[in-house]
């Protein structure tokens, strides 16, 4: 079919690849000599990658080369304009689209240059889209790059037989992109496929059977020879080719020929129908689908416990009837027309060799894989599935004797029995095998009447017990019997006593039950086995063993259990009595002090008893002495042991810490200041406080003192351990800011705080008024001034004054006089 001016086609050409990826992938449109070929009912889906070869270097005017480029090949039929629209699937702006034209009539590797170029960026460009392409109302030739141009140069007047190549490139973005044919030039006709309608590409599907061997990987082979002879219908120049994907075929890569075998059990091939004169092709699809037959269960392992069906249950030899696979393998199936042999290996199935009777009997050791070939008769379709056969050995079932002791103090020969304790002898100690246990063979044979095994009190001395012994993973059964016998023997008792040492006095310790092992067996057999258990029934029953340390479970007082056996066999029943004794209750840890300016008086210190008479105890101390107190006049660390009754015994520590009374270093005071402080130094080993001027007033920790009003003091340092009180006298010197000589007998006088006669007497006191007249020297130890100059009391006003203090310091300042 050829165009017409009114009727156009599109064609979208998908591209997978990076931008700026210059990596040439075999045969792909990106090269010249590869490009696609555009005709009459052209549809392409392409996966590109890269750039090929690079061959656009200084064969256009746009200023650029090659990114992520692929390659069309336009021959014009009938004469017209040449046109196009590319649109990016993309409306993104940012999405750029350039291209490249060469021609008419040049061949890949001498192309020369572009005829028509465009690389204008859209966005560089203030474009309203990213379209691009060629437009009959453009009238230049070539475009870009960056912001010239509007994307679009002007159509090609192409006549008939004319060929072009056209470069699509990509510098930026990934989006997809489709052409639209605008020119009124036409285009060679595609060839057609007869199998095909009009309305699609697609063959019918074709769906097969797997059944060629294996028959389980749905891989068969095809020969489409056949196919491609419709296909060609007798036409000379007509091509056709399979490939695995669409890119392939239609950059025409990798054939894979008429007879080919699948890959996957679902498959699309992709026909290639090229006219090989036009060079114009078509693309086709046909589904392949390959189908195992899979329509039947798999069957489990087939496992039966050996029997004596041919004269030996341990030869591992039985009948397996493989009708019972046939059924599981069937199950549920509805229509099943199949045909089910069993074989000894796998090629034998697949080629149906010496299949297996029905009944089978095998004459090999097992486990051994049976093959199963299931053909079905309505299909032709052919399956394969194995399972194993495997004979399961009976399980061991020993007979045994047991010994129980006659404990209730009635010798008549019955008692209670834990049946149980003998499972591994009977079961030779696989933990596989349940047992349970009955009174005759018949009830174990029809798991009738079973009894309690682990508390059975026998009625006949001896009597039998019968086993059915059961593997708890194939089921296999085996028998036994059991003798119970019952023994009067007896063996001793004993005690074990220990104090309560672990650290916490509850009554509870761990107990070394080995050391009663001596006096339970003294005067008893040789080779006599022993075993503690903390009840009675425990004991008896042989259950709850108990290990070779054991911590008593009532407080301080219990009674457990040894039972004493002679391979296995019950000799005797012992009590054992655990006592744990109390420790002394005593304060372990004391600490005090001595006054060692008190020496030599002596103090006294003691055991520590708590809530107890001292006499009652036992005492060595680390002097030497074993009274309950001792005198010391010296301080040390001393220790005592004390012992209680029972030998039980605690230690107890005593620290005695020195101390005496403080000895005044220095008193250093801040005075004259509005924060006025006293800070007390002391040596000495004591633990002391402060007080100011009340020995008995309140004591501080801390050996300053601050906010001190001016004034005369006395400090008391107390030792807190009641070794004495140290005192001395302290000054404060400070100016009183104001005073009223009113003769109220309240500030009646201004006078420097902190002078007497044992500090700073031969100060030197100084008052001005201010205007600098010098109007008093007092005297330091006076009561002060009254106010008066001249005999005349002076008005109220601020006053200044000169202090020089004996120590040397001087201090000027103001003070006011009130009235």
């Amino acid at each position: 079919m050829t165009n017409t001016p009114t009727i156009f086609f599109k064609f979208i050409i998908f591209i997978s690849c990076l931008i700026f990826c210059f990596t040439a992938v075999a045969q792909q449109p990106s090269d010249c000599q590869y490009a696609v070929t555009v005709c009459g009912s052209s549809s392409f889906s392409l996966d590109v990658n890269g750039v090929g070869t690079q061959e656009l270097n200084g064969s256009n005017t746009c200023a650029s080369q090659e990114n992520n480029s692929i390659w069309l090949e336009v021959n014009i039929a009938e004469a017209g304009t040449l046109a196009f629209t590319l649109t990016p699937s993309s409306s993104n702006i940012s999405e750029d689209y350039d291209f490249f034209i060469f021609g008419p009539n040049v061949s890949c590797g001498n192309i020369g240059q572009a005829i028509r170029c465009s690389t204008t960026n859209p966005a560089a460009a203030n474009q309203g889209n990213n379209l691009t392409g060629l437009s009959s109302a453009s009238t230049e030739t070539s475009e870009g790059p960056g912001a010239a141009g509007d994307g679009f140069v002007s159509a090609i007047d192409a006549n008939a037989g004319d060929s072009y190549f056209i470069v699509i490139d990509r510098p930026v973005g990934n989006s997809p992109f489709s052409i639209e044919w605008t020119g009124t030039a036409t285009f060679p006709d595609a060839p057609s496929n007869p199998l095909t309608n009009t309305t699609s590409t697609s063959l019918p599907s074709i769906d097969v059977c797997d059944d060629l061997t294996p028959f389980n990987d749905n891989i068969r082979e095809f020969d489409f020879t056949q196919m491609t002879q419709d296909i060609t219908n007798g036409e000379s120049d007509i091509n056709v080719t399979y490939h695995t994907s669409e890119s392939d075929a239609n950059i025409n890569i990798d054939p894979l020929g008429d007879v080919f075998n699948n890959t996957t059990s679902t498959e699309t091939i992709y026909i290639r129908i090229e006219n090989t004169t036009t060079g114009c092709y078509i693309l086709n699809d046909v589904d392949i689908s390959v189908s195992a037959l899979t329509n039947f269960n798999t069957p489990s392992d087939y496992e039966l416990c050996d029997d004596d069906s041919d004269g030996d249950d341990q030869n591992g030899m039985v009948t397996f009837n493989f009708d019972i696979k046939t059924q599981e393998i069937i199950n549920g199936i509805t229509g099943a027309n199949y045909d089910i042999s069993y074989y000894l290996n796998q090629s034998d199935a697949e080629t149906a060799t010496s299949p297996l009777p029905t009944n089978y009997a095998n004459t090999a050791a097992t486990p051994t894989d049976i093959f199963v070939r299931i053909e079905d008769l309505d299909t032709g379709c052919i399956g394969s599935t194995s399972f194993n056969i495997n004979v399961v050995p009976k399980p061991i079932a020993n007979n045994i004797s047991l010994l129980q002791c006659d404990e209730d103090g009635i010798s008549e020969g019955f008692t209670t029995f834990n049946i149980t304790e003998i499972t591994n002898e009977v079961t030779g100690g696989n933990t596989d095998s349940t047992i349970s246990y009955y009174l005759s063979q018949v009830d174990a044979e029809n798991e009738e009447n079973e009894i309690d095994a682990s508390a059975f009190n026998n009625f006949f001395n001896p009597q039998i017990i019968y086993t059915r012994v059961t593997n708890s993973t194939t089921n296999c059964v085996n028998f036994s019997e059991i003798s119970l016998e019952v023994s009067t023997t007896s063996s001793n008792n004993t005690s074990l006593e220990v104090c309560d040492t672990d650290g916490t006095e509850d009554g509870f310790m761990e107990f070394n039950l080995t050391d009663a092992d001596t006096s339970i067996l003294a005067g008893l057999t040789t080779g006599l086995d022993l075993n503690y258990y903390e009840t009675y029934e425990d004991a008896l029953l042989e259950t709850n063993t108990l290990g070779t340390t054991y911590t008593n479970t009532i407080a301080y007082n219990q009674i457990i259990y040894g039972r004493v056996e002679n391979a296995n066999a019950c000799y005797g029943i012992s009590e054992i009595e655990l006592t744990v004794f109390e420790l002394p209750q005593i304060e372990t840890e004391f600490e005090t002090q001595y006054c060692t300016n008190l020496f030599p008086e002596t103090m006294t210190i003691d055991g520590g008893i708590i809530n107890d008479l001292p006499n009652n105890y036992y005492y060595l101390w680390s002097t030497g002495e074993d009274t309950s107190t001792i005198q010391i006049d010296a301080p040390g660390t001393y220790t005592v042991r004390v012992t209680n009754t029972n030998g039980c015994f605690k230690d107890r520590t005593i620290t005695v810490l020195p101390s005496n009374i403080a000895t005044i270093t220095d008193i250093e005071v801040v005075d004259a200041t509005q924060n006025n402080s006293i800070s007390i130094l002391v040596s000495g080993e004591g633990d002391y406080e402060y007080a100011l001027d009340d020995e008995n007033g309140i004591y501080q920790d801390s050996n300053t003192f601050n906010n001190i009003e001016p004034g005369l003091y006395t400090v008391y340092i107390r030792d807190k351990n009641n070794c004495g009180t140290t005192d001395a006298l302290v000054s404060v010197i400070g100016f009183p800011k104001f005073f009223t000589p009113n003769d109220d007998d309240v500030n009646d006088y201004w006078q420097v705080k902190g002078i007497s006669a044992l500090f700073q007497s031969n100060s030197s006191v100084l008052i001005f008024d201010r205007y600098g007249k010098l109007l008093k020297e007092l005297d330091p130890l006076s009561p002060g001034w009254d106010g008066s100059f001249n005999g005349k009391i002076m008005p109220t006003s601020d006053y200044w004054f000169k202090v020089k203090l004996q120590d040397g310091r001087t201090f000027t300042n103001h003070f006011t006089l009130k009235l």
